[in-house]
Formats: structure tokens, C-alpha cells, sequence
């Protein structure tokens, strides 16, 4: 959807302003369609009414992604796959982070392939406020025997309800595996120039999603992508090769950009769909697993740089995991609302009297940071979280979001009575804040001590030993 303005989308919609939809204002609702908290079939008078059913059809048309949108698996776990409206996060913002499918083989040892797909499924990471996880699972068949592969998959399916990429271009193998799993919605990787009337036959019987794979060469996925779609099969993926290093890397490269451009910017609609890439192709250039796991990491940081939708990978270690689910999660943040924590009076630990009172702002990365530097020292804690709108300490000093009483009222507004829960009444302002500490004082009327703490919460627990508790 390239419309960015509201009153563009209000124009379909039918301005009665009836609060059906749970918005005061049809305005309000066409702004929620483009932030994309909200969906055209809320609004019930434009899907009942015949007199709306030319705005319904415009609308549809208008809010419908630049790429289109592909759904793997099912239920909770279901992952929504594209659905981008513009090349680069800073012009709007990206929506659907890419899924990273983990790997196993259906020449594996069933007790080690029960183990791995239990570490896949499990992993985890808290960031700044939000779980990041492994999303899906890539089932490859590597022996070639459609029984093996299929009894792969169905152990991998007892094991875990995550979506899966079932990987193979035999249409034989592919069709075992299906008939484990089409339940589950899997993504078949891969229809090719070679078995492209077999594998669209499968896709077309069991109702899933596909990948076309045409490597290096996009004048034949564009063909096979309008094929595809004349046959009525319109969940595609598109495998545009992704070479581990050389000037094929840079082909590569050059050509998922030239996709994304053709579809986001020129409106090609034939070929406006999302890209997997392969960084686990970096473990056939090298025997060094650390050596590998390097270089499938630098290719995952790469593509999801440029956009790739889908990512399969093979190193689980976490110094390969956690730079590319921090990167991703960064680049898939909405660079237009800032990172917040809800506003007020946090714990950490378990608190007493003794324990002391920190202050910092509502910034996800800065509450979480103070959080964890004073978890990880065993420091029982409260942390007031000032609500400056997701600004952190020093931006917001400076700009006015946070003040000496601002501090005070939230501290009222949570009903903390500082004579009856601390032995010493007292808070710790951020260094950064350091010149409030006078005007607190005075605020409190003198019955609450200021104390000035570090500039950086890494230095929380140092501090602590010279300064806590206060002297009277």
C-alpha cells in the first residue's frame, strides 16, 4: 500500500462516523489502516451494505501490500511471510520480520534430530522487552527416499507444532512429506525449471504455499511466477540463488534488490512476491564449522538488510544467533513509535526497606538495561519508570520530557509512601539528570534524599558499595 494519507482512505470509506468499528471517526479508522492496526472487513457497514460495495473493492485494492502476503503454517504459531510496502524502513516502516528456518536432515539419528529440533523450538533470547525466537524449521531431505523424508517429518511434526519448509525437488519426496504435513500448511521448497508441472500439481492438491527456485536467472522466475499464477496458485516465494561469497554474492544481491524494486517502486505485480535467500550455502564452501557459522551469519545480517522474507540457516550457537536476531529485530522495529515500557514503578528482585529507589525514563533500551545491570549484581530494587514518551534520559532532560516534576507526580501517581517503605527515604536519579537534584528537594520538601548515581547502569553495582545506604 503506497498510500500514506488518511484522508485518501477515508474517501472509500463511508464517513457516517457509526463506532461500529471501535473508532470515534471514520478518519481515525482510515489512519489505523494505514499504521495497519486495522483491517478493512471492520468496518461492517462497508462489508453489508451493497451501496459500499464499489468503496469495499477500491479500498481492498488500495491497502493491499506492494508484496504480496504469504501465510506458513497454521494457528498460533502461523507466520505471516512479505507484505511490504516500501524498499527501505526509513520511507514508512517494515511489517513482517523475516522468519529464520533452522535446519535438520532426514538422514539424521532420530534421538539427535529430536534433540536439535527441541533446541530449535526452544531458543530463545529476552531483548529489550520482547522474546526473540526461532520461527520455523526447514526439513531437507538429503537421502532422497520419500519414506525416510516422510517419517522425518513426522517426527519432527510429535516433536513441534512450528511451521515447516519442506525441502527437496523431488516431486516424489516432496509428495511424502505433504502427505504428513499439508495440514500444517508447510512452505514446499522448491518448484524448478526441471519439476515445476509435478510440484505445481502437489501445491494445487494439498493447498500450500511454494517456492520457485530459478538461481541467477530472473526472466525464468518471472515466467514461472506468471504460470503459477494463471493456474490459480498464488502463495509463491521466490528462490532468487543465494551464492555464499564471490561475484555470485554480488549477483545475488543485485538481483533481490531488482525484484524489490520492480515491485515496490515500478508496480510490477507479476513479480511482487517475497524472496527466501540460503545463508546455510556457507556451510558448502568450508569443513571449519566456526569458520561457517561466521559467514552464515555476515549473509543473514546481509540479506535481511535488503529485505529477504524468509532465511534458512543451519548454526544454532548463540554467537551466531544473537547478532542477526538483534539486527533483525532493530530493522523490524517502527522507527516512527520509540521503544516503551509502561510508565510507573517496576521491581527487581525481592525488595525491603533497605533496598533503594532508582529513576530512569520509559525508554525500552535504557529500563531494560538498568534492569538487567541491576538484576545481574543481585540487587533488590525499585525503578521508576517516568513516562517520557519512549525518550531516554539525556534526549529527554534536554527536550523537556523529563522534569523535577514530572518525577514527583509519578511517584505520587503510584501512592509511594517513601517514610513507611524505606529505611531510607531516598531515590537515585540517572547521572544524567544530575541537575534536578536541588529542585527535588525541594519539591519533596525536604523529607526525600537525592542521590546522584552513575551516568552508565553498568557501573550501578560500584556505586552501590561507596554510596548505598546513604549517609544521614
Amino acid at each position: 500500500m503506497k498510500e500514506k494519507s488518511p484522508l485518501n482512505l477515508y474517501k472509500q470509506l463511508p464517513q457516517t462516523n457509526c463506532g461500529k468499528c471501535g473508532e470515534q471517526t471514520c478518519m481515525a479508522f482510515a489512519a489505523g489502516l494505514i499504521a495497519r492496526t486495522r483491517k478493512v472487513e471492520e468496518c461492517t457497514p462497508l462489508v453489508d451494505e451493497k451501496k459500499y460495495a464499489k468503496k469495499l473493492d477500491a479500498l481492498k485494492t488500495i491497502v493491499a501490500p506492494e508484496i504480496r502476503l504469504v501465510y506458513v503454517g497454521t494457528g498460533e504459531k502461523q507466520f505471516k511471510v512479505g507484505g511490504e510496502d516500501v524498499m527501505y524502513r526509513h520511507l514508512m516502516t517494515f511489517f513482517n520480520k523475516p522468519p529464520f528456518a533452522y535446519d535438520v536432515a532426514d538422514n539424521m539419528d532420530e534421538a539427535k534430530l529430536v534433540e536439535r529440533v527441541k533446541k530449535i523450538s526452544t531458543w530463545r533470547k529476552f531483548y529489550i522487552g520482547k522474546w526473540e525466537r526461532i520461527e520455523m524449521i526447514a526439513v531437507r531431505s538429503v537421502t532422497g527416499d520419500p519414506a525416510k523424508f516422510a517419517s522425518c517429518v513426522k517426527k519432527v511434526q510429535e516433536t513441534t507444532d512450528y511451521p515447516l519448509i519442506l525441502c527437496s525437488f523431488d516431486p516424489k519426496v516432496l509428495k511424502a512429506g505433504l502427505e504428513v504435513a499439508a495440514k500444517s500448511r508447510p512452505l514446499v521448497y522448491a518448484a524448478n525449471k526441471d519439476n515445476w508441472q509435478e510440484v505445481a500439481k502437489l501445491v494445487h492438491e494439498f493447498n500450500v504455499p511454494v517456492v520457485l527456485s530459478a538461481p541467477f536467472d530472473l526472466d525464468a522466475l518471472k515466467s514461472m511466477a506468471t504460470t503459477f499464477e494463471s493456474m490459480g496458485i498464488s502463495d509463491l516465494v521466490l528462490d532468487i540463488g543465494t551464492a555464499p561469497n564471490g561475484k555470485k554474492l554480488q549477483e545475488s544481491l543485485q538481483n533481490l534488490l531488482k525484484l524489490r524494486r520492480a515491485a515496490l517502486e515500478e508496480g510490477q505485480r507479476d513479480i511482487a512476491y517475497p524472496i527466501i535467500a540460503l545463508p546455510i550455502n556457507a556451510w558448502f564452501t568450508t569443513t571449519d564449522p566456526v569458520r561457517a557459522a561466521y559467514w552464515e551469519s555476515v549473509l543473514t545480517a546481509t540479506f535481511v538488510i535488503r529485505g529477504a522474507a524468509i532465511l534458512v540457516k543451519h548454526s544454532i550457537e548463540p554467537h551466531s544467533v544473537m547478532p542477526d536476531m538483534h539486527l533483525r529485530f532493530n530493522i523490524y522495529t517502527d522507527p516512527r513509535t520509540p521503544v516503551q515500557v509502561k510508565p510507573g514503578l517496576h521491581t527487581v528482585g525481592t525488595v525491603s526497606k533497605e533496598s533503594p529507589t532508582f529513576v530512569t525514563t520509559n525508554f525500552a533500551l535504557t529500563y531494560y538495561t538498568v534492569e538487567s545491570d541491576i538484576g545481574s549484581n543481585n540487587i533488590a530494587a525499585r525503578i521508576m519508570s517516568i513516562g517520557t514518551d519512549g525518550i531516554g534520559v539525556q534526549a529527554s532532560v534536554a527536550g523537556g520530557q523529563l522534569t523535577p516534576q514530572k518525577i514527583v507526580d509519578s511517584f505520587k501517581e503510584a501512592g509511594f509512601d517513601f517514610a513507611s517503605e524505606m529505611a531510607y527515604p531516598s531515590i537515585v536519579l540517572p547521572g544524567m539528570a544530575a541537575k534536578f537534584s536541588g529542585e527535588l528537594e525541594d519539591l519533596f520538601g525536604g523529607k526525600v534524599k537525592v542521590l546522584v548515581g552513575p551516568e552508565d547502569s553498568g557501573r550501578i553495582a560500584g556505586w552501590m558499595e561507596q554510596n548505598w545506604p546513604p549517609k544521614k
